[in-house]
């Protein structure tokens, strides 16, 4: 790789320990991907929390020793500089305000406190949520990122312009320190084209339920390419459109990054979008794919009795929350059920500020935030049959936790959380 001299110091231990172990990760890293060089970013998304069994030995060590192996790929223990970056703390594994709910042991909530204490005094913004960009991280046109999570990454790339591809742990942790991270895949220009024209057939509602299929479908359909999706989308997505659909897309495949003509910054048109390569053949996503997703988004589910219904990922707006509190109003959840509605940890903040959170706790739910049931890897005790609003939900909590899972709208949803039972569906 083509080192520039602030590199060449950096790697030969000018700035420090820390900063040669993260400069010798890059390389080898960026080496690996065949990068040429390094690109500067001044945004990290990623993860230094203590709060798991993995992590747990190591913190015992102190939290050096954390960020030396888990952000560093590092056998040797350095200090833990200050982050010279915007660095930004995604999802983890509990709630700190409400750890009894999800039933995490108070050891393991002080163990997450303390690596708190430790990242945040270094500099780590400790937002915990897999949405960045509802709580004022939000990237500008252009600028290279390198971020974690890939509902943030593909919305990131998208959805603002941004150029990140999904990093890792080890790779956010370096570029954190050193304001670097390899030129590769969607950093260069030309590998943000459009590979497959996705032809909605099938009148586009304002419902996210429906952009959560859409995502999902084409997904299967193009795996990890771009896709650039047109038709009769029936107005102007907003951002939980936006936000359901590349979460969706980016579980049942692998894709970072689509274009919708006229809404996305990079696809001005259809021409724009596929950068003058001509649009290949047409995937129609009509009645009988809509179908097919929804299929097979439900197809864990046989059991209609269902004990839990999980609200919020990717992570809850404030406008969402209230659109529960609303579908709850008058009405209490069944003995036989409970309800986890999730939002960021600000955002749970304005949703208490405003009642929202009250309501829900009135009506036999919980607001919670920082983390959810696929990352934790925590349901209520007893569950076997979970609904939940979110695509990604339901791809992953059937293998992540063995349970059944519907999947549907916020008002189904709620509505199974108040009979006990699941009655939703689509035409």
């Amino acid at each position: 790789m083509k080192l520039t001299d602030a590199e060449k110091a950096m790697l030969d231990g000018a700035k420090g320990p820390a900063h040669r172990k993260a400069m010798e990760l890059l390389v080898r890293y960026g080496e690996a991907l065949g990068a040429e060089r390094l690109v500067e970013t001044n945004s990290v998304a990623g993860t230094w929390s203590a709060a798991n069994p993995i992590v747990r030995d190591y913190a015992a060590r102190g939290m050096d020793a954390v960020f030396s192996e888990f952000n560093l790929d590092s056998d040797e223990v350095v200090p833990t500089p200050p982050m010279e970056t915007l660095a930004c703390q995604l999802i983890g594994g509990l709630d700190r305000k409400r750890p009894g709910v999800l039933g995490i042991a108070p050891e393991t909530a002080a163990l997450n406190e303390a690596g708190e204490r430790h990242f945040g005094a270094k500099g780590v913004a400790m937002h915990a949520t897999c949405t960045p960009y509802q709580v004022g991280v939000v990237p500008v046109f252009g600028e290279h990122l390198a971020w974690m999570e890939s509902s943030a990454v593909v919305y990131a790339n998208a959805v603002c312009g941004a150029r990140t591809n999904t990093e890792g742990r080890e790779s956010t942790g370096a570029a954190a320190i050193t304001r670097r991270i390899p030129y590769w895949g969607l950093h260069i220009p030309e590998n943000r084209a459009g590979t497959h024209l996705v032809e909605v057939d099938v009148d586009l509602p304002a419902e996210m339920l429906d952009w959560g299929l859409l995502g999902y479908w084409v997904g299967e359909a193009v795996q990890d390419g771009i896709p650039v999706v047109e038709g009769r989308l029936h107005g102007r997505p907003s951002l939980i459109h936006l936000k359901h659909f590349g979460a969706a897309a980016a579980s049942s495949g692998g894709v970072e990054m689509y274009h919708v003509p006229g809404v996305t910054p990079e696809a001005p048109d259809g021409e724009s979008a596929f950068r003058g390569n001509g649009a290949p053949h047409a995937l129609r996503y009509g009645a009988a794919q809509r179908r097919w997703a929804y299929e097979a988004l439900n197809g864990s589910a046989r059991d209609r009795a269902v004990d839990f219904v999980m609200l919020g990922c990717p992570h809850n707006s404030v406008e969402q929350v209230l659109r529960v509190v609303r579908a709850l109003e008058g009405r209490r959840v069944s003995p036989s059920s409970a309800l986890w509605v999730f939002a960021p940890r600000a955002l749970a903040e304005v949703a208490e500020a405003s009642g929202h959170g009250a309501a829900i706790r009135a009506a036999g739910g919980e607001l919670l935030s920082d983390t959810c049931p696929a990352i934790s890897r925590v349901v209520p005790k007893g569950t076997k049959v979970v609904a939940t609003d979110s695509a990604k939900q339901a791809h992953y909590l059937p293998a992540i936790t063995g349970v059944q899972c519907w999947f549907g709208s916020v008002e189904d949803c709620v509505d199974a959380a108040v009979t006990g039972h699941w009655h939703g569906g689509v035409a």
